[in-house]
């Protein structure tokens, strides 16, 4: 029986492969470096004849044509048989023999560029299932299966080491280096399923649960590992879902230092607050702690950023800042007057990209698609995970009800809803304070809601004085609407839905305050 492996005289490697980078050498050193058969399939198998690399279609081999328009190539037993066998098992051995079957000692795949092809606008349904490969992952999941006997590539990274491993061990390849790439061909064909389990769940067509599906299931690939997380003894690393980058994976970096754990989650924050306003208006946030620190709308991107600084100058250094319009030169001035550590924005002019060269260490990122994020948030607890629905639903006053005597005016109800687009996104127990679409007082995280009250009302001063309050949470008793009064505030949103709520609305009818209820909190824990 082992006459019969001797007597098959050069080593067989199957290539059948979706991303052609680096297959043509690869190829070519497999030939002439150590002397490989090929056969192939398809477009790989004229890619490699073009280039003058011997290889052997896999219908010659297998003695099948490819039949349903090359649905159904390599599902069949000669390669199947080549991939499985055991070389340590006379039985296995003993089928090969039987049945003519030689073994395969390489097989290079990569699958139908099927998160590629959903990632393409306008992309139908029946588009996307003819990219649903079939047998690739059949073929990866054997090798991988049989990493005692053989090894398997997915990744074209992954060619060079393997062209090393057998020049460094005479022609062999080492069991670590097999399992490696065996747990990789794994991770690639569960991460290729679960591409076509989301998309599919997510088909017009597919059947909607009410509200989350029954299954959820997350995966990522590594692309950075980072500095450490959120303090220097916890090792962290980013990750980007899919094999398309979006969202952060697809900014660009003009300039700065290396991303680090808590800057990529204050971008988050500063983006999500920022997409609250549209970008006709200028917006400006900056971000201490994923708390805002500074929020401002203004006639011009730079205006709207001078306000949000001059909100809390002292927080904002070091702070991080998005920024809903494109960096401008009179920005970039801006900008360079403080110590910041990102800034982000859907662009940035040439003039300005020149100004901020002159703080090279700070980091100054492009993301043209800043109001894009994702549908669920995820929390990790002990044994399981977290899932909601995005708080994104778009903020309507216009749905709000006065209970007071007083009603506001139509500026307080749009000072209202700034303020609410912000305090919809600090800690709870949150309270923000406002005047001219500016932050003037922020209460973030505290036990209670009274605290809250006082840290954003003393922050606001004498601004508080004609200014509005937002509170993320109904007031259970009537004395922070008191504070309120007595700072000068002069009109407040809640989301209302106390046992209590009459009391608040008394005292601010008694002192003169108008309340607007909106029938919805956003906690943010």
């Amino acid at each position: 029986m082992q006459d019969f492996i001797a007597e098959t005289m050069a080593r067989l490697a199957l290539l059948s492969v979706s991303d052609k980078t680096g297959l043509i050498d690869f190829a070519r050193s497999l030939v002439e470096e150590f002397g490989f058969e090929i056969v192939s399939s398809g477009g790989t198998a004229q890619a490699l004849k073009e280039a003058g690399i011997p290889v052997m279609k896999v219908s010659e081999y297998t003695g099948s044509p490819e039949i349903l328009g090359g649905r159904v190539k390599t599902l069949h037993p000669r390669i199947h048989g080549g991939i499985l066998a055991r070389r340590d098992i006379p039985q296995d051995l003993a089928d090969l023999e039987a049945n003519q079957i030689r073994p395969i000692d390489l097989v290079v795949v990569n699958l139908y560029p099927f998160q590629q092809t959903i990632a393409r606008p306008g992309v139908t349904l029946p588009e996307a299932v003819e990219q649903i490969d079939i047998g690739g992952p059949a073929m990866l999941r054997a090798a991988a299966k049989n990493f005692a006997h053989l090894t398997v590539l997915c990744n074209p990274e992954r060619y060079a080491d393997y062209l090393e491993e057998l020049r460094q061990n005479h022609g062999e390849v080492s069991l670590e280096f097999r399992q490696a790439r065996a747990l990789e061909g794994f991770w690639h064909t569960a991460t290729y399923d679960l591409a076509i389990a989301t998309y599919l769940s997510n088909s017009p067509a597919a059947p909607q649960p009410d509200v989350l599906p029954e299954r959820f299931a997350l995966t990522g690939t590594q692309i950075q590992p980072l500095r450490y997380g959120e303090n220097p003894h916890q090792p962290a690393a980013w990750y980007q879902i899919g094999t398309t980058p979006t969202g952060w994976t697809a900014a660009t970096k003009l300039q700065g230092k290396e991303l680090s754990y808590n800057n990529l989650v204050d971008l988050e924050a500063a983006r999500r607050i920022v997409t609250e306003f549209d970008p006709v208006e200028a917006a400006a946030v900056i971000i201490k702690h994923t708390n805002p620190c500074g929020v401002a709308l203004g006639s011009s991107i730079s205006e709207a950023y001078r306000k949000a600084f001059e909100a809390d100058s002292v927080s904002a250094f070091g702070g991080i800042v998005a920024l809903n319009q494109s960096i401008d030169a009179a920005t970039a001035e801006l900008l360079t007057q403080t110590f910041l550590e990102c800034v982000v924005a859907p662009a940035c002019d040439a003039d300005a990209e020149t100004i901020l060269k002159s703080k090279g260490k700070v980091r100054v990122l492009v993301l043209p698609d800043l109001r894009k994020g994702e549908p669920q948030t995820v929390k990790v607890i002990a044994g399981g995970l977290l899932v909601q629905a995005a708080d994104d639903d778009g903020i309507d006053p216009t749905q709000w009800q006065v209970v007071t005597q007083k009603a506001p005016t139509p500026d307080q109800v749009a000072e209202l809803a700034f303020a609410w687009k912000v305090c919809k996104h600090v800690k709870s127990n949150a309270i923000v304070v406002t005047g001219d679409r500016t932050t003037l007082g922020v209460g973030a995280g505290q036990m209670n809601r009274v605290g809250s009250v006082k840290l954003a009302l003393e922050q606001a001063g004498e601004k508080a004085r004609g200014a509005v309050l937002a509170s993320d949470g109904f007031f259970p008793f009537d004395d922070s609407v008191r504070q309120a009064a007595a700072a000068g505030i002069v009109a407040i949103v809640q989301p209302g839905g106390s046992l209590r709520d009459q009391d608040s609305i008394n005292a601010a009818n008694e002192l003169g305050v108008a309340m607007m209820v909106t029938g919805i909190r956003h906690f943010y824990h």
